[in-house]
């Protein structure tokens, strides 16, 4: 099963969203074709209502534990509630930074 599909479905059992897109983003940084090692999760869930980020971030995180910690290089997170969902992002949601890792590093002198 690929990591995508392994996230995916710890999401959906953790935190049943309203919405969830798994993206893989590994082609857009320095790794192998057919990479699975950067990943922008997009989630929204009636479960972060109230909650500030970083408590939102840490029980994404706490999910998918096992996957940081073996496969997963870099996570992309925006953990929306359904208000700001629907309010703000549905439309447009942020992209994610520009790799600068490896040989695409800026050179300082």
């Amino acid at each position: 099963m690929s990591i995508e599909v392994v996230i995916e479905e710890k999401l959906l059992s953790a935190f049943s969203p309203i919405h969830l897109d798994v993206v893989n983003e590994s082609h857009q940084h320095n790794v192998a074709p057919g990479s699975e090692s950067h990943f922008k999760v997009i989630i929204v869930a009636k479960s972060f209502e109230g909650e500030r980020l970083i408590k939102r971030h840490r029980a994404v995180n706490a999910t998918l534990s096992e996957e940081l910690s073996e496969h997963i290089h870099a996570l992309a997170l925006h953990t929306y509630t359904e208000k700001e969902w629907l309010e703000y992002y549905a439309d447009n949601t942020p992209l994610s930074p520009k790799c600068l890792g490896g040989s695409k590093k800026e050179q300082r002198i």
